[in-house]
């Protein structure tokens, strides 16, 4: 069933009400991009008020994108069942309290706490905003326009989420980054019940109660193991988590080939290119979120910038990120999707490998180009990406299409801070000293906590080449992607869409 609210007169391929709609759907998404990384710039005051240990501090990090990760796809099938636009409203209001809580957070936990709450309410967010576009814009290049702006809202919220952060932590204290939602999400609860279209796909079946929770009881276990072994080396509880883990994951797949009404289409990844996709999106937001994460880092606690300063050196990048995924659908048509992803994946291995020549003496340059440079294929791949997933499927399985493509962008950026992050964490505890003693704990910690130089330099240089050994498989799993794209789709220009 689908229930729409009568069109305004057509103009370009789109009612007008349908591009004043879009310009409501793009504020929770930048929101919800924008508090994926909004927090890599305010770690360091977050340290110094509540003192989170070097897990909890993952943790606040992760927990919000995990979440996402985990319900997207759970979401994007109940927004089909009960309507995308209520379930749209219902998210923002969730996600609106989530941000309350976070700000007047006292302790690790409470953050923690908010930080999951948040992450439950974007998940309702994503999918229900972009398969709406595919209800707004039925003509085909209308769409792919409005995908541009959507993907350009994601991708750049992702990338100026720092410069927010670094803004309001120069006047404000570190509860700002969340209260700024606040405003945001009042537009969208006004506004979004009149120019947004009620959708609802006709599915009549159970839904796969069963599947979410297989799927939450094989993300989260996993990745607290990985974390586990990134703060304390492997034991006995790393081992029965990711045990349980990857044993809860593959009872979800087996799970899924058998009911009758999955949580997660799997048919949907016999689709080459969109299975591909699937694997761009993953790997990307894998290494923009250990290169935004790291960086911010970098910027303050080894060149010894503030928090807007650090922020600044991050324009060139959101420019690049915004600006070619909003030019992205006029650069494939001309390419073609395959050389398209190619093109961008190359791209952002690229600035990654430029990330090599950062140091502690020097080497911000490095940074400037290898960010904007990674920007350019950022943009690119990931609007190629929410493309695949609204036009490979018919309308009334949009939810579960773009629930699981905006599933692979936010357990990317997940797995990106807890497996490269982790990877980056590990080379610098593994550094020493001058007195022969490893590094405990964060940089932030160990510069904070000394007033020798010998050790503050030591430490920063160990948290560099942890910075090099991340960006630089980042990189290499991109030129992996961009090869399997490359010896996999079809030499074809102006595929199909």
């Amino acid at each position: 069933m689908v229930i729409e609210s009568p069109a305004a007169p057509t103009t370009h391929g789109g009612s007008r009400r349908a591009w004043f709609g879009l310009a409501v759907l793009v504020l929770p998404v930048l929101l919800v991009s924008m508090d994926v990384s909004v927090l890599f710039l305010a770690m360091p005051t977050l340290t110094h008020e509540l003192h989170p240990g070097a897990t909890q501090s993952l943790w606040i990090l992760d927990i919000y994108g995990f979440l996402l990760a985990g319900l997207l796809i759970t979401m994007g099938n109940l927004g089909d069942r009960i309507g995308r636009r209520l379930l749209l409203l219902i998210g923002a209001t969730i996600f609106g309290a989530g941000s309350v809580v976070a700000a007047l957070s006292v302790d690790p936990t409470m953050l923690i706490a908010a930080r999951a709450l948040m992450g439950i309410g974007g998940a309702t967010l994503l999918p229900s905003s972009l398969s709406l576009i595919s209800t707004m814009f039925p003509d085909v290049g209308a769409r792919a326009r409005a995908i541009g702006v959507w993907t350009s809202a994601f991708a750049g919220g992702a990338a100026v989420g720092p410069i927010v952060g670094g803004v309001l932590l120069q006047h404000f204290w570190w509860g700002s980054v969340f209260l700024i939602n606040l405003p945001v999400l009042l537009i969208l609860l006004i506004a979004g019940p009149f120019l947004l279209p009620e959708h609802r796909a006709g599915t009549t079946g159970g839904f796969d109660v069963i599947g979410v929770v297989l799927s939450l009881a094989g993300i989260l276990p996993t990745v607290y193991a990985i974390k586990h072994v990134s703060v304390d080396g492997p034991d006995i509880i790393a081992l029965v988590a990711g045990t349980v883990g990857l044993a809860m994951l593959a009872l979800f797949v087996a799970h899924e080939r058998r009911v009758d009404n999955p949580l997660l289409d799997l048919k949907l990844l016999s689709n080459k290119r969109f299975a591909l996709a699937i694997g761009s999106s993953l790997v990307g937001m894998m290494s923009l979120a250990a290169l935004s994460y790291l960086t911010s880092i970098y910027l303050q606690t080894v060149t010894g910038r503030d928090p807007l300063d650090a922020a600044i050196l991050g324009i060139p990048m959101a420019v690049t990120v915004f600006v070619f995924s909003l030019s992205a659908a006029r650069i494939t048509e001309k390419l073609g999707p395959r050389t398209g992803f190619i093109v961008a994946l190359g791209a952002a291995a690229i600035g990654n490998f430029a990330l090599l020549g950062i140091g502690v003496d020097g080497g911000v340059w490095a940074y400037l180009a290898g960010s904007a440079i990674a920007g350019v294929g950022y943009g690119i791949a990931f609007s190629l990406v929410s493309d695949v997933a609204v036009s490979s499927v018919p309308p009334e399985r949009a939810g579960a299409a773009t629930g699981l493509s905006e599933t692979s962008f936010e357990l990317g950026n997940a797995l990106g801070l807890a497996l490269l992050g982790s990877l980056a964490s590990l080379v610098f505890q593994h550094g020493v000293g001058p007195s022969g003693q490893r590094f405990e704990g964060t940089l932030d910690e160990v510069v904070s906590a000394t007033t020798d130089q010998a050790t503050i330099t030591a430490a920063q240089e160990s948290f560099v080449t942890g910075v090099h050994v991340a960006t630089g498989l980042a990189g290499v799993l991109l030129v992996a992607m961009a090869v399997i794209i490359a010896a996999i789709l079809p030499r074809e220009r102006n595929q199909a869409r």
